[in-house]
């Protein structure tokens, strides 16, 4: 009786510190049961950062850098939909320690091996602030000047590359980077929505100009076709962009239709704007939304059913997710449309964070915990629920409930409440991307050349007869 007992005891110290498989059960017409859903994996994904070995880095995930500027934008948009301002601290210092020395994200420490879509997505991060009505933070450079100085760094790259491929933005800055003779969809979607954004805030016409100019170069190489609205990951400046890689991304399409929605906003309803809204975000509910798990439940094709997906890609999902709600709000017409994605989407999720201690997996179409854990998978999560609070954003929402919504649901504009200070002159970064310059070969150059052949020659026919003679004797 007493070995049973010990037995019982022993056996119940184990349970309780045990980690418990306990899905997080979301009813997405409850938006209490979001907001804790979406408090859950919030504390999951902070606290992933709070204990990564670069944490004495403010901003610098390890092994990654891009990774901050999701992570931030999922937290701004948590604090947005919940009202749970917890976090904005931790926010605000990694936002603006990543500023760099010239206030355009592009800082010294990490530029030797950045792409333009690494900053870009910081850039997004604090177009996401300002839009927001997220304070700046005092002492340092606004959100609105860092977006602006690392959209003048863009600018200036594009220009100075003109020559290869009429022009475009290529996916890494460095010729000993494997991405260098790559241009590739997201580093020009994300540029073309941050000029779109940008337009739309300051009601400045140059960014507007911009982003038509990214818009319709990239329809003239195979990176976009406007006809069936595909959109391809890259193609090559040494086949003169007229090869293309095929695989699918929810990102490149996410980046370019909600830039779309921005024009639409900006130009009042502009038919060019319309047409790329409907025809993307058609492409994207039959690629990404597969009528094989219901139809409204978001899937990284590529990689998901397989459970291939790197820790960029499980990133996708939640850029989608938070670019989607905006597209709901700017472009009314689409609500009703994309409210039913967001929703399946979070419910899914929430099924698959069923793992110890509700951890999430990346397989939101299953009811299983596929096995997989990160702090991708919590950022992705995190992000699906807080935007499906859309859903109460809207003036059809449903008015019985306790939760408040935010009380300028749609992003804002300089004129409607934006508060962040505006420095357009910023950023071009010396340390920015410069292409290699055509030496011109003289008349020496060619004699030098024709000396070191000859050198050479004589001495690989030396080094052949001494291994005959060698190995004659």
């Amino acid at each position: 009786m007493r070995s049973f007992i010990t037995f019982s005891i022993l056996l119940g110290q184990l349970l309780l510190t045990m980690p418990f498989a306990t899905a997080l059960t979301v009813n997405a017409n409850d938006p209490n049961s979001l907001k804790s859903a979406a408090s859950t994996a919030a504390a999951s994904a902070v606290n992933y950062y709070n204990n990564r070995e670069s944490k004495l880095i403010p901003g610098k995930f390890d092994g990654t850098w891009w990774e901050g500027g999701a992570f931030f934008t999922f937290l701004i948009n948590y604090w947005h939909w919940t009202g749970d301002d917890q976090y904005n601290n931790l926010v605000a210092e990694g936002l603006s320690w990543q500023g760099g020395e010239d206030n355009d994200f592009f800082p010294s420490n990490y530029s030797s091996y950045l792409g333009n879509d690494d900053q870009e997505f910081w850039a997004l991060a604090a177009l996401t602030a300002i839009e927001q009505k997220f304070p700046d933070n005092p002492g340092h450079a606004s959100w609105l000047s860092l977006a602006q100085g690392a959209f003048n760094d863009f600018v200036a790259r594009w220009e100075v590359d003109k020559a290869s491929c009429g022009g475009g933005l290529r996916w890494q800055l460095y010729p000993t980077l494997a991405g260098y003779d790559s241009k590739n969809a997201i580093s020009n979607g994300a540029f073309f929505q941050i000029a779109a954004r940008l337009a739309r805030y300051t009601n400045n016409d140059t960014y507007a100009t911009w982003a038509e100019t990214v818009w319709d170069w990239s329809s003239t190489v195979p990176l976009f076709d406007n006809s069936t609205w595909k959109i391809y990951d890259m193609t090559r400046i040494s086949e003169n962009c007229k090869d293309q890689d095929v695989m699918q991304w929810s990102y490149n399409y996410g980046s370019y239709v909600t830039g779309a929605a921005y024009m639409y906003n900006y130009t009042n309803g502009g038919t060019k704007w319309k047409e790329g809204v409907d025809g993307l975000l058609n492409t994207t509910w039959n690629t990404f939304f597969p009528t094989e798990y219901g139809g409204n439940i978001l899937s990284e094709v590529a990689c998901d059913p397989i459970l291939t997906c790197n820790r960029d890609q499980v990133c996708f999902k939640g850029l989608m997710a938070n670019w989607l709600s905006t597209i709901a709000l700017i472009v009314p017409y689409t609500y009703s449309t994309i409210l039913p994605k967001l929703q399946g989407s979070a419910v899914g999720a929430g099924a698959q964070c069923s793992g110890p201690n509700s951890a999430c997996g990346m397989q939101w179409f299953s009811q299983k915990y596929d096995g997989t854990s990160a702090i991708e998978q919590e950022m992705s999560a995190m992000s699906i629920f807080s935007n499906a609070l859309v859903g109460f954003s809207a003036p059809t929402a449903n008015s019985g409930s306790s939760y408040t919504a935010p009380e300028a649901p749609a992003p804002v504009t300089a004129d409607t409440g934006g508060n962040s200070t505006s420095n357009p002159s910023g950023g071009q970064s010396s340390t920015g991307y410069q292409p290699p310059k055509a030496m011109k070969i003289t008349g020496g150059d060619r004699a030098g050349a024709a000396i070191l052949t000859l050198v050479f020659a004589t001495a690989w026919i030396g080094m052949m007869v001494w291994l005959v003679i060698g190995g004659a004797n």
